[in-house]
Order: structure tokens, then sequence, then C-alpha cells
């Protein structure tokens, strides 16, 4: 929950909490893979904060490419003298002549040996090496086992050789053993990937410590014998090697154009098409929607893009639209989008958007009609364009040009609620820089889930008296109600001392030096309501759990903003460009374009 909002301006009385975080936060969720032509799989996948790509994977290879059991590690301790569950090659190091490591190291590699020529291929392992060389992903194998006994092995293979690797990393390498995560990092260098890119798999848990150490991507194989340690912490777990066909699949960079139709339908399978009003819903070859309005009077319409955010993107989507059609007082219903991907985009982040759009949806009641997916080298990173009809009788039809004199004006929430959100998850490194700790990041992140005003603009609907409802977007407090006052053809008062701000944005606006009333602030709604019923409707609102502060009066005829703290003359702000747009210019991030 964010901090009590302060008048504007005030110093913060409150100080925040602090908040341990962990470094990796996860939720164990089980998906179903499925494909035409191909059985149900199941995968385990640990989330992680956002969608993976994939570009080169890197296999162990005793108990993963080969079926386990081949080598028996009890009796190779049991030569060697090594105690039980102490690793074997770290334990020949341990010895005190070269001598005996020579030894040691000899009757392993017997063992080795005769285990590589009887290891058979784990099953679907060499129908997957085909899957990937096909696909153009380059594979490499990481073993403790020595080049040799991987050569031997790879004998045993009817269709795969060793030439089928662009690397492999063995003990005879120049780099500590797994769990060292030294070899992966060599292996992402040769791979000339970065090694967050790279997807380490493995069996055992010195396979996923390594890939973590090193940043990878990790999966781990649960073969029928033998049960994983439960400190092994891996990005995914799997129960057959087919089923990482699914993962590199969907973390692959996709190509430019349409999404394929395979993914598209399986990722439509996740909406709920039980509006019966929807006559035609989407779906592979269906370029239209058809809606029956034959009961609605009147038809609010409204479209907007995001461009300001790519974290939670298609959330903002639905709820940025669905904010200003409930400024009229009517209830969102129907939603078209248009979403485009740049190029090498993978099919994890397209279906993120599309899960975030079905949330969305679902909570607010509004059937998903249509629209299209495109990637494409037109962006270089997502846009999502929303369009949203709306329904409302016609004499609760909300406009502005009912405004009149002696109004008040009413701000739910706070000022920059959504810039908050966006800073807070699009640059959070350098708040941390700055001093914020990562439980007030989280908290401002949070903020994200404070962007829609459907509850308060529908208790506002409902109250006779009130006469406009316009919503905080880009450019902020300022703007909106320079905006309010043009279109309701009213000059408007306000009191800046009355202008609520959560504790968690000044400090973020401190920080990075930006002014709040000019950051973009999605989440509040301005209300102009009779004088009699103001109070009436702020208790209602604020009994919906939702903070609500008179900030000003409505005054004669004209346009403009006549602002007062401590009672005297105050210069009203005016923004040419967001305070956002300006932050992110300065701040040298992504070329961020300004919301049309």
């Amino acid at each position: 929950m964010p901090g009590p909002a302060l008048p504007y301006g005030k110093k913060n009385p409150f100080p925040l909490k602090k908040t341990k975080s962990a470094y990796r936060i996860g939720q164990t969720l089980y998906e179903r893979w499925t494909s035409r032509g191909a059985n149900v799989c199941l995968a385990v996948l640990n989330m992680k904060n956002k969608p993976i790509c994939i570009k080169a994977v890197l296999f162990d290879f005793d108990g993963t490419l080969t079926q386990p059991g081949a080598l028996d590690f009890g009796v190779i301790r049991a030569a060697i003298d090594c105690p039980k569950n102490r690793p074997i090659l770290e334990f020949i190091k341990t010895l005190e002549t070269k001598q005996q490591q020579e030894d040691a190291l000899a009757v392993l590699e017997h063992f080795e040996a005769e285990a590589a020529s009887k290891s058979k291929p784990n099953p679907g392992a060499e129908e997957l090496i085909r899957y990937l060389r096909a696909t153009g992903v380059p594979i490499g194998i990481i073993t403790r086992n020595s080049l040799q006994s991987v050569k031997q092995a790879l004998n045993n293979f009817q269709h795969t050789g060793l030439e089928d690797f662009e690397l492999v990393v063995t003990r005879d390498d120049p780099v500590a053993p797994k769990p060292n995560p030294e070899g992966i990092l060599l292996a992402a260098r040769k791979f000339g990937v970065d090694a967050a890119h790279l997807l380490v798999v493995g069996d055992f848990i010195y396979d996923i410590q390594a890939g973590n150490g090193a940043g990878a991507v990790t999966v781990l194989l649960h073969n029928p014998v033998g049960t994983p340690s439960p400190d092994c912490k891996s990005d995914y777990t799997i129960f057959r090697l087919e089923e990482l066909k699914r993962i590199v699949r969907l973390a692959r960079p996709l190509p430019s154009g349409k999404l394929p139709n395979d993914l598209l339908a399986e990722f439509i399978e996740i909406f709920l098409f039980d509006d019966p009003s929807v006559l035609i819903h989407p779906g592979i070859g269906e370029d239209t929607a058809a809606i029956n309005v034959e009961k609605e009077e009147v038809l609010v319409l409204k479209s907007d893009p995001i461009t300001f955010t790519t974290d939670s993107i298609g959330h903002y989507a639905v709820l940025i639209n669905a904010n200003d059609i409930a400024t009229s007082g009517a209830t969102p219903r129907w939603f078209l989008t248009t979403l485009l991907f740049p190029c090498n985009v993978t099919a994890l982040e397209i279906r993120q958007v599309m899960h975030e759009l079905k949330t969305a949806c679902q909570q607010w009641g509004i059937s998903l009609c249509g629209g299209h997916t495109e990637i494409t080298d037109a962006v270089t990173r997502p846009v999502v364009t929303g369009m949203l009809v709306g329904t409302v009788s016609k004499t609760n039809l909300i406009e502005k040009r009912n405004i009149k004199t002696g109004d008040r004006v009413l701000l739910t929430k706070s000022v920059a609620v959504e810039g908050t959100a966006i800073i807070a998850g699009e640059m959070g490194d350098r708040l941390r820089g700055l001093g914020l700790k990562d439980g007030e990041i989280d908290r401002c992140r949070a903020f994200r889930s404070k962007i829609g005003i459907i509850d308060e603009a529908q208790i506002a609907g409902r109250s006779p008296g009130v006469s406009a409802m316009h919503d905080v977007t880009e450019g902020g407090l300022a703007t909106a109600l320079e905006e309010l006052s043009i279109s309701g053809r009213h000059k408007i008062r306000i009191n800046m001392d009355n202008i609520p701000i959560y504790p968690e944005t000044e400090k973020i606006c401190q920080m990075l030096d930006i002014e709040p009333l000019g950051l973009i602030g999605s989440g509040s709604l301005l209300i102009c309501c009779r004088e009699k019923i103001s109070k009436k409707l702020m208790a209602g609102i604020i009994k919906a759990g939702i903070d609500v502060a008179c900030i000003g009066e409505v005054m004669e005829k004209g346009a403009g903003i006549e602002a007062v703290s401590r009672g005297k003359p105050a210069k009203w702000p005016k923004f040419e460009v967001d305070e956002i747009a300006r932050l992110f210019s300065l701040e040298k991030a992504r070329p961020y374009a300004v919301k049309l």
C-alpha cells in the first residue's frame, strides 16, 4: 500500500519502512505446452521478472543427453577411497602427490570408458538435437567428464556425432568444472552471446548451480531415476527432453511478419468469449469483429496507444482506454487492439502481453473482440494500440459542457500515480543507485494496480449533480486541468495546498528532479460536481476505499487556471512535454515516444 497522500509540496512525516527483497523471486506454475500433432507435455516454470530470449543451448551430457545410471559414482568413490557425497574431481585434487592424483584419474577414466561404451541416448535426445540444428540454434555440451568419454558415448548415437555441436567443454579444458560457472561463461563467449541468452540443460544440481551462477536460463531434466535436490532452483523443470522444443520455440527471436498461426491460436485460447453481444470473436482467418448493439442507446468510442512503457503494457492498454470511456459515464464493453513488436521479439514476450490484456479485460468485464499482431522493423520496442467501445443511456451521458460556475473540483487518489509506477518499473537500477530501497521500488511498481478510475467514475456517474469527469494522463494534473477548463469553457481556481501527493511519488520526483504536477497521472480522476452534493459524493468515494480531495472550484466562463497557495496567488505550471518524456531523454534511456 502507498503511504498516505500528502498536500502538494509538504514534507513527508511518514518515513517509508525498509523491506528486504529476494534476489530471485518466482512462483511455481504448471503450464501445459501443446502443439498440433504432439502429445500434451508438462513443464514447470519458475517465472522470472521478464520473458526470456534464447540464442544458444548448452547441454550436460551424462544423464541428460544419455540415459542416467551408466556411471555408478558410489563404486568409483569406493575404488579411489573418496568419502561419500564428496565431489570426485575435487577430491582427486586434494590428494597429496601427483602420482596419487594420476592413479585416481586413471581409475576414473577406466570407469568412464566402460560406462561410455554401454551408454545409450536419452529418449528424444537425437530428435531434439536435429530440431535445434534445423532451427539454427547453436548447441554445445558441458560436462565434468573427459572429452574422450564423450566421443566414445556418441558412438552409440545413430544420428548424432561430435560435429553436431558447436562446442564441447570438458574437464580437459582449462576451466573449473561445474558447479563453478566458469565453463558456462566460456561457452557463452565462444557462442558470442550474453550468458542471459544461454539455455543450460542438465539433470543434476551442479548443472543448475553453474547455470544460475553464470546468469543463464536453467532447465532441470527430471529423469525417472532419482529425486532432484530441494536446493535445485531452476527456471524450468521438464520431464522429457521433447518438452524443451516448446521452451525454445517460445523463447527464440521471431522473424518479421505476422505471428505464426499456431502460436496466435494458442494465445487467443486464454481469453473468455462469453459475451452474447459479440457475434464474431477473434480467431485465425477472422479479420473483423461483429457486435449486436440493438439494445444500446449511446456508443462511446476511444482509442489510445501505449508507448511510454513496456512494463505491463497490456494492462495499461486496457485501463488507459477504459478510464476515458468511464469519464463519460459509460461502461467499457468491447476492446480491439493492435500489437506491434520489434524484430527478434520472442513468443514468450508476446504471450506475456496477451496475458496482461486478458487479465485486465477480465477484471473489468471487457470483451476482447479482435485486433492484429505483427512483428515489424517499424518499431524498436512494443507498441500496443487499443480501441474501446462503451455504452451508456442518453440520460446518463456526462458531457463537460454541463460545467457551471460554483462547481467543486475533486481529485481522486494522488498526482502522478501512473508516472510513479512507470519510473519504478523502467528505472529500478537508477533508483537503487540514488538510494531507493527495493521495498520502496516494489511499492511504487504496485501503483500500476491503481491506474484504473472506473470504480470512482461509476460512483460519480450515479450521482445527480456531477457535471464533468476528466482523467489525468500525459502532462499530469497541470495539463489535465487546463484541458478540463478549455473543454468545459470555464476558468478553474485551484488551491495548490490541497493537491495530494503520495510520499513515494514525492521521493522519486525529488531524487530525479522532476515535477509531479507534470508527470503522467492515469489513476487520478478529476470530477466537477455541484457544491451541494460534493461532500456526499466524496464520502461515497472514500467509503469505496478510494482517496479523494477537493482541490478547487469552477469560476466564470472562459479558460485557464487560477492557482492559490497559502492564500496568495501562485503560478500554475505548464509543460510542453510530459516530465517522464523529459526524464527519459535526460537519462538517455530508450528513445521513448510521446503518447498521442
